[in-house]
């Protein structure tokens, strides 16, 4: 079995992937932390997990991170940066779902996180865990970034066209949506019930964190830098996120078969039909982004439609399945759940 840790448990990522490894028949969670609630069990915090988890909460000094053969950081950023090395230096893998080894160019994310960076050469060696692109990578990693939330629909649902060269990468718009669950779990005023029910809002239009991490993906898909508008928005629902993206062909091309043949081998990827349109409920609770391809009045737009649950796929699931592809497991166990619905 691998042992498995969590720093930084109480907050949405962190109990979702409590949910997802207590159904993995492979692992074995055996410490999850958290300074204000140690001494609390996991159960009491999250009744979901009753009978399913009997760990307790325990400080990070407290915890038996170094004997665990996977540690998982579901942290803010600038935690994980601090504790990687020591626990790598120990024969640990390291996922981190936080920001903290995205992206390359140091300096450029010193200037989006407003902190200096405490290991810069750990993350020239962390690999970035998007498996339908770096799988053979996170394969032989021993440190993986776990992709954003909004990056994950963006990146997957333009791959096809970067990939294949048909679309003026020069020109490139993702007018994302997200539930409020993507904010985290916390107390601020924006995501109070009162605020964000029967309203709808864009947010960081001048500029996003996870617009670089984007860019970057997408630059190296396309070879070369990339000129790209983000624009992210606040819906009144919990989970999910919609990401309508859209770029200009530079030739023909069958957009539907290039969608299909791309994705064909990928599990965790659903190409709808022709003239589909996908909804966040489809996906809710489960590792997998849907999407659909169109084009238009048949102009030289394209429009991609791609979501994805941003606690699962954007974030606990997808850090389980970059697990499995780093202890050699079937990419699909224990991530074979089906949607929820209503």
């Amino acid at each position: 079995m691998i042992k498995a840790g969590i720093v930084g448990g109480t907050g949405y990522t962190g109990v979702e992937l409590l949910r997802l490894l207590a159904q993995h028949p492979e692992v074995e969670p055996v410490a999850i932390t958290s300074r204000k609630e140690a001494g609390m069990p996991v159960a009491d915090m999250f009744p979901s997990l009753r009978g399913r988890v009997e760990l307790a909460f325990s400080t990070p000094d407290e915890a038996p991170l170094k004997s665990c053969d996977v540690v998982f950081f579901a942290t803010p950023n600038g935690v994980a940066m601090q504790q990687t090395r020591e626990l790598l230096d120990a024969g640990v893998k390291v996922i981190d779902l936080a920001a903290d080894f995205r992206i390359q160019d140091v300096a450029e994310w010193s200037r989006w996180y407003g902190m200096e960076h405490a290991c810069p050469d750990l993350v020239a060696e962390a690999v970035y865990g998007l498996p339908e692109i770096n799988r053979e990578a996170i394969r032989k990693a021993r440190l993986v970034a776990n992709p954003g939330c909004y990056p994950t629909a963006v990146q997957l649902g333009f791959l096809p066209l970067v990939e294949a060269g048909v679309v003026d990468t020069s020109w490139l718009v993702a007018d994302c949506k997200s539930g409020v669950s993507g904010a985290g779990r916390k107390a601020e005023t924006h995501i109070l019930y009162a605020e964000a029910s029967d309203s709808f809002r864009a947010y960081a239009v001048p500029g996003h964190r996870h617009w670089p991490e984007i860019r970057q993906g997408l630059g190296r898909m396309a070879g070369r830098d990339v000129g790209l508008t983000f624009v992210p928005h606040l819906t009144p629902m919990i989970r999910g996120i919609h990401a309508t993206l859209y770029a200009r062909l530079t030739q023909e091309v069958d957009l539907q078969a290039l969608y299909e043949a791309r994705y064909a081998d990928e599990y965790f990827v659903d190409v709808l039909p022709a003239k589909a349109h996908p909804e966040t409920r489809s996906v809710r609770s489960v590792n997998l982004c849907r999407m659909a391809v169109h084009r238009p009045q048949g102009g030289d737009t394209v429009v991609v439609l791609s979501v994805i649950d941003n606690l699962v796929k954007g974030a606990s699931g997808q850090a389980v399945q970059n697990m499995n592809l780093m202890f050699g497991l079937d990419e699909q166990m224990g991530l074979t759940q089906i949607a929820v619905s209503p």
